[in-house]
């Protein structure tokens, strides 16, 4: 059984149940207590629960921690493309992290950088970092997204404009070599853009299912930004015709 399929049973039952000990969630999965720990101790890590003496516990208000409706999506892609991203953070850097369940995947690899400064509209990356001593954080003004569980609007994109960074590290919903970065709303457009034109570099974040595709609001051509960084399933025609266009591909293990 893969991780992510042992992290849903998990949550699943830590939701029905409140809290269960590692033993007894050894017995209702049929997974190993050495495997139990591991994962408990892996998932903790994402926020999506609490870890207790001998076992673990649902999180009562998940708002600030994780995008457990996004869990399984992608996600051993976003893992490997999120790891990679974080091996551009340099110590010292000023970053960008915008709220994408992609960029969030960076978190576990910051940790170890030392003296650095994000800038983010995130806040489940802010709940992540929030703990570390080596990252200062920059929590960007403005309206709050319930559901994307980020900042967005005016006063955000006037937060961003009063900064500048070393690297901006964005998702989107659809790049093309036709017809550039799209998105589903032009809340999160605005974010992106703000992102980019305020870093010296740009790295765009996305997993390969969604290149060659275009979602609703087209809102930059791929001058916006410098690098992609995907997954090794990126095929060879639409490597081709982003290169073509200037991008320079980095790709996860």
């Amino acid at each position: 059984m893969s991780f992510p399929d042992r992290r849903k049973k998990i949550l699943n039952a830590l939701h029905q149940a409140g809290s269960l000990s590692v033993i007894e969630l050894s017995e209702k999965l049929a997974i190993s207590p050495a495997t139990i720990r591991r994962d408990l101790h892996d998932i903790a890590g994402e926020g999506l629960l609490l870890r207790t003496h001998g076992g673990a516990m649902k999180i009562e208000n998940p708002i600030l921690t994780g995008f457990t409706e996004k869990i399984g999506a992608n996600e051993v892609k976003k893992e490997q493309i999120g790891k990679c991203a974080a091996e551009h953070v340099h110590d010292g850097d000023i970053i960008f992290m915008d709220c994408g369940s992609t960029v969030f995947k960076m978190c576990t690899y910051l940790k170890t950088k030392n003296n650095i400064r994000v800038i983010t509209n995130s806040l489940p990356i802010l709940a992540e970092l929030i703990d570390v001593p080596a990252i200062q954080i920059n929590l960007i003004g403005g309206e709050l997204d319930k559901h994307r569980k980020a900042i967005h609007g005016a006063k955000a994109v006037q937060h961003i404009d009063s900064y500048h960074a070393h690297k901006a590290f964005v998702g989107v919903d659809g790049i093309s070599a036709e017809n550039g970065l799209t998105a589903h709303t032009e809340n999160e457009s605005a974010i992106t853009s703000a992102f980019a034109r305020n870093a010296g570099e740009v790295f765009l974040l996305c997993d390969s299912s969604k290149i060659g595709k275009d979602s609703y609001f087209k809102f930059g051509d791929l001058s916006m930004i410098k690098y992609l960084v995907t997954d090794k399933e990126l095929n060879a025609a639409q490597k081709e015709g982003l290169t073509g266009a200037g991008l320079i591909i980095t790709a996860g293990e």
